[in-house]
């Protein structure tokens, strides 16, 4: 039997995404692939040309998170992620948000 998480078990990740990662559909492919982990959290553009997003969610969907964020969509060129662990939030579903 699967035992409820603690808080113990979620992280959160705020995370920097540089490289061609606007106007290609970035945003949308990150949110698509956080609902399919079943993470928390936001992403949205940055006016420098950034992506910026928060992942909350167990350690190893968060991870993985991280990982496609390495590549993301097919139309991106990814130079750079960096990523900084915060302690966990609380969000309610994941969101692509304005422009920061």
């Amino acid at each position: 039997m699967h035992q409820p998480q603690s808080p113990l078990d979620t992280v959160q990740a705020h995370v920097f995404i540089s490289g061609v990662v606007q106007g290609v559909g970035y945003r949308f492919s990150a949110q698509d692939m956080a609902l399919l982990l079943k993470l928390n959290g936001w992403v949205r553009n940055l006016r420098d040309g950034r992506v910026e997003a928060t992942f909350v969610g167990s350690p190893a969907q968060v991870d993985e998170m991280i990982r496609w964020c390495h590549h993301g969509p097919p139309a991106a060129i990814v130079k750079e992620v960096i990523v900084e662990y915060e302690p966990p939030e609380k969000f309610q579903g994941f969101e692509v948000r304005r422009s920061g």
